[in-house]
């Protein structure tokens, strides 16, 4: 283990001490201080028992070696097999530590505002943007993630030309950040009678839900109007004006709900939209401002950038920020999207090493 490696681990491990010393003492803290050691706490916790397993694994190590000389040949046989499998434990670990020391996003824990969009293609485009909803619903539904409609403009044939949802649960942000970006699709659509190819866009934008904490917004500078719903949805439907539209006279920034029987709700979940668009345009200026510093190989997020292709002909999806391709594209689109995110991560991960060297 390298030495800056090691003086990292050691002021991880005494900093969670002094944090976990803190909450259990007697002194009286702060709500806000006990929130800011508690998140503390949780995310040295992973990081301080991989160091006190590798520790324990040098200590396993130095016993066996201690007893490559012992005159009984059959012991010096078992600590041979030992020091081997103790070096091979601490190859692993030094590599899982390395990953764990790597900053997280702050924003991994957070929900998610996710936004389809058609793009090139026009009715082809839309009903690919209803076949990605699909595929991020059954996946979210197979991860324990829950997902809830804001807002939607449905075309006659099931597909969309824009529809935006709520992604609730753990680790949300996390597991879809590398979704935002130009999804192009390939295949025969169903009117085209001469069997050729088309190719249509879809972009996809993943919002971190932003809190009131992360964006404070000045109600004089919102326009809020109410209006009917429209579509399908029994009696209830065009009878009240439940669905609200927000404008951010700053920004210029307008958001629709209307998924909500209750106005209250369609307001409540419109403001997290507003607040999450306004929370992502802080965050893309601040990457901004840090990618002459480093890029990712996955890509900057951003929305015009081509990331995937799915080719249906070939029953292929080929993610091009890693070069990754797979050939189960109709396990893809049923929601067996769990290896392409892991691949993704892992590669985002390599990258962040790389430039910490």
């Amino acid at each position: 283990m390298t030495e800056s490696i090691l003086e990292k681990l050691e002021e991880a491990a005494r900093y969670y001490g002094a944090v976990s010393a803190e909450l259990s003492s007697s002194a009286a803290l702060s709500p806000e201080k006990i929130a800011v050691n508690l998140r503390e706490q949780k995310r040295l916790e992973p990081i301080v028992a991989k160091y006190g397993e590798y520790r324990d694994t040098e200590r396993q190590l130095a016993e066996a070696e201690a007893l490559l000389s012992d005159p009984d040949p059959d012991i010096r046989g078992m600590a041979s097999a030992e020091t081997g499998v103790c070096r091979e434990r601490l190859s692993e670990l030094y590599a899982e530590l390395q990953i764990l020391l790597i900053p997280s996003d702050p924003d991994d824990d957070k929900n998610v505002v996710m936004e389809i969009r058609a793009g090139v293609g026009g009715e082809e485009a839309a009903l690919f943007a209803g076949s990605l909803y699909r595929m991020y619903s059954m996946y979210c539904a197979a991860n324990g993630l829950k997902i809830s409609p804001v807002s939607e403009n449905a075309t006659e044939l099931g597909g969309y030309r824009e529809i935006s949802f709520m992604i609730e649960g753990r680790g949300a942000f996390a597991k879809m950040k590398y979704e935002s970006g130009v999804h192009r699709v390939q295949r025969v659509p169903d009117t085209e009678s001469q069997g050729r190819i088309h190719t249509s866009t879809v972009t996809v934008a993943v919002l971190p839900e932003a809190e009131e904490i992360d964006v404070q917004i000045n109600p004089a500078d919102l326009e809020i109007d109410t209006m009917k719903s429209s579509g399908a949805g029994g009696q209830h439907i065009n009878k009240t004006e439940s669905a609200v539209r927000i404008l951010h006279r700053p920004s210029g920034i307008v958001v629709e709900c209307r998924d909500e029987r209750s106005q209250l709700k369609n307001k409540d979940k419109a403001m997290k939209v507003l607040r999450s668009r306004l929370y992502e345009q802080k965050r893309q200026q601040s990457e901004g401002e840090m990618s002459a510093k480093r890029r990712t190989q996955i890509g900057s997020g951003d929305r015009s950038e081509k990331i995937r292709t799915y080719n249906f002909p070939q029953s292929r999806v080929t993610d091009h920020r890693i070069g990754y391709t797979s050939y189960n594209l109709s396990g893809i689109m049923d929601g067996d999207i769990g290896g392409l995110i892991t691949a993704l991560t892992s590669a985002d991960n390599a990258e962040k090493l790389k430039s910490k060297q």
